[in-house]
């Protein structure tokens, strides 16, 4: 009960704020004003774990099943759950006994990325609202895809980039469209972290604790590799997206709120796995520029295994402007002249974790509650996917310029190569027969 209280209160801060941008609370009937929404969580061994407990906090939500191909991590999510008040969720190995479960109202995907989108997908077939974590998408291709599911069933697809539930940053960016700093014409965004070495692809019998085949799912199948369970495969093109998508999806997508922009026309990058020779396949260095129409400009810097912060920071966004500049990271923001004098700052009530691999705090809280009262009373989305899949693309596009040592130019209503077989060739991606998804 105190976690629901702790949560209430949440939402009337929240809510507090709708006149500096948030979204406006409506009792529209979809469900049923103060219905329960019943929630499966599909992969639970780190992220989903933390999202299994928060989503058992929610007022008006219940957290029925628990699906992942790990049997460990099914226990974890089960635990989670009841930690945080409520009943034991069902486990399952197979995610789709709970899309064929009617009971079941919404999703929340937390597993490898090249399932987020096929999976997403597939719920929402089965007639179930999702809450996907980022990345949306393991290509360009599968986000158009979701998009184009999501308008044809009229259902909720929430991306959990959670900063767009921040109260501070909707205050902030609407002042910067009103302008706050004149023009805002280029954002920086960065993460520094001081990731280890992973070894070399390693093979070994098939865990008992694990359904490897349903772990590939759609990606083309292979022998285990233990070397990829259950965090490495961020580094490897097939399953993962490397650190731009892992990590850099946040920080892109704050500058491109910020900015107003959408697709680029003209997007490259540069760097490599320089700290480590071993089997990580992405980048744990990489400066990716984009450039969009209107003459602006969005640069990431990614360093995996070197922490050394910006302004204090491991990860955040600054945001140029012709009078001035708004630095943006989690936990609030602070507005500079041209001279980098500090003019004022705002914080959000309470801290979000920045630098962990699981995450949590009081953006994630904000963004699944705005989730479920998406669900049930047809609140507006902070993050729907329509709006989250051009940060996600724009993420792809850095790591195909720099995959195809290419300037990519690209059409800016859709975010296309153009006149670049290679780059285009990554825009997709072969599935294991019978997985392809479809709209």
């Amino acid at each position: 009960m105190s976690n629901r209280r702790t949560f209430i209160k949440k939402t009337a801060l929240a809510t507090a704020g709708l006149g500096l941008g948030l979204p406006a609370y409506s009792r529209t009937q979809v469900m049923g004003a103060n219905d329960r929404v019943n929630v499966a969580v599909f992969g639970t061994n780190s992220r989903g774990e933390y999202l299994a407990g928060t989503f058992a906090t929610v007022p008006d939500c219940r957290v029925m099943g628990i699906g992942d191909v790990d049997t460990r991590a099914i226990a974890k999510g089960q635990k989670r759950v009841v930690e945080k008040g409520g009943k034991e969720p069902k486990g399952d190995q197979d995610f789709r006994r709970f899309l064929d479960d009617k009971k079941i109202d919404a999703v929340v995907i937390a597993t490898p990325d090249h399932w987020h989108a096929p999976m997403a997908m597939m719920a929402l077939d089965a007639g179930k609202h999702v809450y996907v974590e980022k990345p949306c998408s393991h290509n360009p291709a599968e986000g158009e895809m979701l998009v184009a599911k999501q308008g044809k069933s009229g259902l909720k697809v929430q991306m959990g980039n959670q900063t767009r539930s921040s109260v501070s940053l909707n205050k902030v960016v609407k002042e910067i469209h009103d302008g706050l700093i004149g023009d805002a014409y280029a954002g920086k965004a960065w993460y520094a972290a001081t990731r280890g070495p992973i070894g070399e692809h390693e093979s070994a019998p098939v865990p008992e604790w694990l359904d490897w085949e349903l772990w590939q799912g759609p990606a083309p199948h292979q022998d285990f590799d233990a070397l990829l369970v259950h965090y490495n495969w961020h580094w490897f093109w097939k399953y993962g997206t490397g650190e731009l998508l892992n990590n850099g999806t946040h920080e892109v997508d704050m500058c491109r709120w910020a900015l107003g922009v959408d697709f680029p026309e003209q997007v490259t990058s540069t760097g490599g796995r320089f700290s480590f020779d071993d089997a990580w396949q992405a980048y744990d260095t990489q400066l990716a520029g984009f450039n969009f129409p209107g003459g602006k400009h969005i640069h990431w810097d990614g360093r995996s295994c070197n922490g050394m912060p910006l302004w204090d920071r491991g990860r955040g966004s600054m945001i140029y402007g012709t009078e001035g500049s708004v630095l943006m990271d989690r936990n609030g923001y602070i507005v500079y002249d041209l001279q980098g004098k500090e003019l004022r700052r705002e914080e959000e009530s309470e801290a979000s974790v920045s630098m962990d691999t699981t995450g949590g705090g009081n953006l994630d809280e904000l963004h699944i509650g705005n989730f479920i009262r998406g669900v049930n009373s047809d609140e507006k989305l902070n993050s729907a996917v329509a709006d989250a899949n051009p940060s996600v693309t724009i993420c792809h596009l850095g790591n195909m310029a720099q995959r195809t040592n290419s300037v990519l130019k690209c059409d800016p209503a859709t975010g296309k190569p153009l006149d670049n077989p290679e780059a285009l060739a990554l825009w997709q991606r072969e599935y294991e027969q019978g997985w392809a998804p479809t709209v």
